[in-house]
This record gives C-alpha cells, sequence and structure tokens, in this order.
C-alpha cells in the first residue's frame, strides 16, 4: 500500500468517547497544520510561526540525480536563443526558506470564525555554475537570495458540525497577491558573465494572483488521545501580469495525538502534498538552470512529522508554545528538481 493511501485511511478515522475540552493542549492540531480550529463568539487569537525549510540535491522522479549528472543528460529547454547551451549548465545545490507567519483570528458568531495570515520570506539558493559548451568542469558558484512579504491569507472556517466529542468544518478563503514575482538577483554564467536577472519561479514570493482555498478540518477526542484529518488546496485560476500561473497545491494530513498531563500532548503526523507544473512561462526567466523550466516545478512529497503542543495556565492562561519537526518519506519530483530534507515549525499563539 502507498503511504499516501495509508494518509487517506487515517482521515477517514472517527471514533470518541469523552468531551472534548478547549483547554487542552491538543485542542489544536500540530503546529505545521493551518486553519485547524474555530473558536466561540467573540473570542480573538493572536499568533507568531517560524517555519525553516532546507532543501539540499536533486531529485528526478522519486531518484537522486548528481549535478555532473544534470548538465551531462538533461536538456535545455531555451537552447537555441542567443548565449544558451543545448544541456543544462547551471544547477542549484541546496535551498533554504525561512518564513515568519504572523496570524490573527476572530468569531463574529458561534459558527464563523475569520482569518487573517501575512508571511514574510527570506529565501536563498546555492548553485553550481559549469562552464559553456559541455563536460563537468565547474566555473565557479554564486548564491541568489529574494525577501519580503509574501501573498497574504483571507479565511472563514465555517462549522459544519459539532458534538461532545467531534467537529468538522470548512475552511474557505483567498490568497492575496501581495508576494512579488519581480525578484531580480546577480548570478554566474557558463560564460563568466555575472548578469543581474529576474529570479527563477522557485525564488519569487508570491503567485500574482488571487487564488481561491478551499479545504475541509476533522477533529476528534477519546480520554487522552485526539485524532483529525485536514484537506486543503488552493487553486490558481488565471495567469498573472507575467504570463504564468502557478500549479495547484492539494495536501491532505493525517495526526494522533496523545495528552501526558494537562499541559503537554505529543502528535505524530502524515502529510501528503500535490503539486502541478506551472502553467505558461515568463519570458524575462530564461536561464540554463532547472529552476528556470516550468515544466520541472511541482511533484508529490508524503511527509511524516512529530510535534508537542504546551499550554500555559495560571497567570499565563490563554498562551501555547507548540513545535513540529517533519521530514519526507517519499518524493516524486518533476525533476531534476531540489528535494526537500526537513521543515521545522515553531509556533507561538495567545488567545482571549
Amino acid at each position: 500500500m502507498q503511504l499516501r493511501h495509508l494518509v487517506v485511511l487515517l482521515a477517514c478515522a472517527c471514533a470518541a468517547n469523552t468531551k472534548a475540552d478547549i483547554a487542552r493542549p491538543d485542542s489544536h492540531a500540530p503546529i505545521g497544520v493551518m486553519g485547524d480550529h474555530t473558536h466561540e463568539v467573540g473570542e480573538y487569537m493572536l499568533s507568531y510561526r517560524f517555519m525553516a525549510m532546507e532543501m539540499e540535491g536533486s531529485r528526478l522522479g522519486s531518484d537522486r540525480i548528481s549535478s555532473d549528472q544534470i548538465v551531462t543528460t538533461v536538456s535545455n529547454r531555451f537552447f537555441g536563443r542567443p548565449g544558451q547551451p543545448p544541456m543544462l549548465r547551471v544547477v542549484p545545490t541546496e535551498m533554504t526558506m525561512n518564513m515568519h507567519m504572523f496570524g490573527a483570528m476572530y468569531a463574529p458568531t458561534d459558527r464563523v470564525t475569520l482569518m487573517l495570515m501575512a508571511n514574510y520570506s527570506d529565501l536563498e539558493m546555492d548553485h553550481l555554475t559549469y562552464q559553456g559548451g559541455m563536460g563537468t568542469n565547474v566555473l565557479g558558484t554564486f548564491t541568489t537570495e529574494s525577501s519580503g512579504w509574501s501573498d497574504t491569507t483571507l479565511a472563514g472556517l465555517v462549522k459544519l458540525y459539532e458534538s461532545s466529542t467531534s467537529n468538522i468544518h470548512a475552511n474557505l478563503g483567498v490568497s492575496l497577491p501581495t508576494g512579488s514575482v519581480e525578484e531580480r538577483d546577480e548570478i554566474l554564467t557558463p560564460m563568466g558573465m555575472r548578469p543581474t536577472v529576474r529570479l527563477p519561479y522557485p525564488m519569487q514570493l508570491g503567485s500574482g494572483t488571487y487564488d481561491p482555498l478551499l479545504g475541509l478540518t476533522y477533529r476528534g477526542y477519546a480520554n487522552a488521545w485526539a485524532w483529525g484529518s485536514q484537506w486543503r488546496s488552493t487553486l490558481r485560476t488565471t495567469d498573472n501580469d507575467e504570463g504564468y500561473r502557478l500549479g495547484d497545491v492539494h495536501m491532505l494530513s493525517a495526526w494522533l495525538s496523545y495528552m501526558f498531563s494537562p499541559s503537554v500532548s505529543a502528535s505524530v503526523r502524515l502529510s501528503y502534498e500535490d503539486e502541478d507544473r506551472v502553467s505558461g512561462i515568463d519570458s524575462r526567466i530564461v536561464a540554463p538552470v532547472q529552476t528556470a523550466d516550468p515544466d520541472r516545478l511541482g511533484g508529490e512529497t508524503t511527509s511524516i512529522a512529530f510535534g508537542m503542543n504546551l499550554l500555559a495556565s495560571g497567570a499565563h492562561d490563554g498562551w501555547r508554545l507548540a513545535f513540529e519537526y517533519s521530514v519526507p518519506i517519499e518524493q516524486d519530483l518533476n525533476g531534476p528538481q531540489l528535494e526537500t530534507d526537513s521543515v521545522f515549525t515553531l509556533g507561538l499563539q495567545k488567545a482571549w
């Protein structure tokens, strides 16, 4: 059985026999899950999340591929244009993404909770440049960087079902194009030149489009155990002003947690993500590198994550601290493409 099928089976699990308590540390999902819970009428919550993603090495489908293999076997889609060699000659070797996520939630009614999330990203990608033509002689290295506000999320979480032991709510929202799609930096070309160019798609900060967000979240409780599942999709319905649209993203998560005390719970979570290729092309993104090719973006990733939720009490009532560490266990990428090594998320929340 493939791991994505196991995620689906876990997502369908439901059983409960004790009353869900908002004061439980596991009344919120693992911190890597967004839009996981609702509030009662008049309640507020502010949150901050820090997410660090590490990527290193490339995959073609589910197989690893070396930099030397890439520049000797993978064709350059821009071959024939001035200065463009027949094979890829620039290879990304490592990428880090640090994201600061600022959230606010408010419940104007018992049924609806409104959510706002603004994100600030720092992106950095290291590259190898091979000498022009053919072969595996390395000319040098360079690093590109971009940073700034990414796209902003506005959403409504609508309760569909609630009992003493479980609840279900819909996630309905829109991603606003507040992130730049015109980031530039200096590169090293195979001919030894150092021009400043528009960066490839993974180094841009936003989508450039208004994107509908749809999802469904389930949570249940039984004594010291809690579990849940979530489906969430980002849909790209139009091209942006640069002539392309990012791929649709579909995510499925299922988690199980155990409450060790009234203030501490630990969790394990399986997640599956399917991201489509980029449609269209930005005419200003032209380079003999895999990240400039819209067909070499997207793919499928199944991951496992371990986390903890800590709930304060007394003088610090309403504060939560949580963290989660996620690693892939299967990746099938439209490569060659950088593979994900790990994702670490740390979050702080305050409700009143």
